[in-house]
């Protein structure tokens, strides 16, 4: 194992004197191309030009001698810290900080970044970073080869927004481009770069500076608002009680990463709950009035909401591929073409037995596991202890095999 690993982030700086002390005694370096080149690396040190961090880390617990690790920007920040200290590799490390990439990105755009997401996208992780940027007006995206400006661009499809592109950052070639969504994948961008993707729609809950000051990190104006979930909304419609969207919310689940479809939205009301829990949300209905109440609703929550007008099922044929769907209209024909979708969860709901029979067989024939429920709820005066308003309906929800 190694006498002692240093791990030495690089922002472009000259290097302090804590890193120029750990790289004079090196007898291994690792770094990328352009931190093997900088003259305080000793010349009798074994360089080793990172790939896989992971194979990198296994030479160097093979290594003895003194290993220094570079990382551009903060290493302890999504960076190389993380995966040395991997029990696999029983690496006890110490790190020489540099500015983080993400921080020298939004000093370059001159933008505060205590209300940014951030996610790192990979070519196997790239959709579900695309549907935080769907989610979230502002993320910082620490891109890699095959999920870069480009491909993000190109999944975001019809939702725009503006790209701040920070190429090689802290380098003589660094250089920073600010354009629109739909103009990004008509270029090429260097490695490496981190992608601020801001937008979106404006939010009434969204409180001023001065009013309510940050205190979490990425925090959004739903975080802040009233507590609780599954309140009673006001203009629902039939099939979209309080109870009904409460137990619906529990068995999809939607979260950070997700793409929800509301296939027949109505009020909305289940569709700004969804993206209340962080989850990037389509809302669908043939009724443009009811897309008119799902928009105003997402503004009044404080939530980005992607609403589509048109019938299902043959509207869903152009949209992006969902992670949960919720069914609110269409019954067993989309139910079926849903399905065929593959999300992993779906819910839906009917007023009569024979309407629910028929979802859920077209769910079960689609490779789901169904369940249905009866569910009854009973509103009460608190004055006279009175009912005033029952509802019943069966809740049916669908779960993809794991293994399917």
């Amino acid at each position: 194992m190694a006498d002692r690993v240093t791990v030495i982030g690089w922002d472009g700086s000259p290097l302090t004197a804590a890193a120029r002390s750990a790289l004079s005694a090196a007898t291994l370096v690792a770094g990328a191309g352009h931190h093997l080149a900088l003259p305080e690396v000793p010349p009798t040190a074994e360089r080793i030009r990172l790939g896989s961090l992971g194979l990198a880390a296994r030479r160097i617990a093979g290594h003895r001698g003194t290993a220094v690790v570079f990382a551009d920007g903060d290493p302890g920040f999504f960076g190389a810290v993380r995966t040395l200290r991997a029990p696999e590799h029983g690496l006890e490390v110490e790190v020489v900080p540099a500015v983080s990439s993400v921080a020298a990105a939004f000093a370059r755009a001159g933008m505060p970044w205590d209300d940014a997401q951030v996610v790192v996208a990979h070519p196997r992780t790239l959709r579900r970073a695309v549907n935080v940027c769907r989610a979230h007006p502002k993320v910082a995206v620490l891109t890699s080869p095959g999920a870069g400006p480009a491909e993000l661009a190109l999944l975001l499809g019809g939702v725009h927004r503006t790209f701040v592109i920070c190429e090689e950052l802290g380098t003589a070639r660094e250089q920073v481009s600010v354009l629109t969504s739909d103009r990004v994948a008509d270029h090429s961008w260097r490695d490496p770069n981190v992608v601020i993707v801001i937008g979106g729609q404006a939010s009434a809950a969204t409180p001023s500076a001065a009013a309510e000051p940050a205190w979490l990190l990425g925090q959004t104006p739903a975080q802040s608002g009233p507590r609780g979930w599954a309140r009673p909304a006001p203009g629902t419609g039939e099939g979209e009680s309080a109870q009904l969207r409460a137990a619906q919310l529990a068995r999809l689940g939607p979260r950070t990463g997700d793409l929800v479809w509301d296939i027949g939205t109505g009020s909305g009301a289940l569709a700004v709950e969804a993206a209340a829990f962080g989850a990037a949300v389509i809302a669908v209905d043939a009724d443009p009035r009811a897309c008119e109440r799902a928009a105003a609703a997402a503004r009044e929550r404080g939530v980005q909401l992607q609403v589509v007008a048109g019938r299902a099922p043959h509207v869903l044929e152009d949209l992006p591929e969902p992670d949960v769907v919720r069914v609110g209209g269409g019954g067993a024909e989309v139910a079926r073409a849903v399905a065929d979708r593959r999300p992993e969860r779906i819910v839906s709901h009917a007023s009569t037995r024979d309407e629910a029979e028929a979802i859920g067989r077209a769910l079960t024939e689609g490779g789901y596991t169904v369940e249905c429920a009866l569910l009854q709820s009973v509103g009460l005066d608190t004055r006279t202890w009175g009912e005033q308003d029952r509802s019943v309906v069966f809740l049916l929800a669908a779960e993809r095999p794991v293994n399917r």
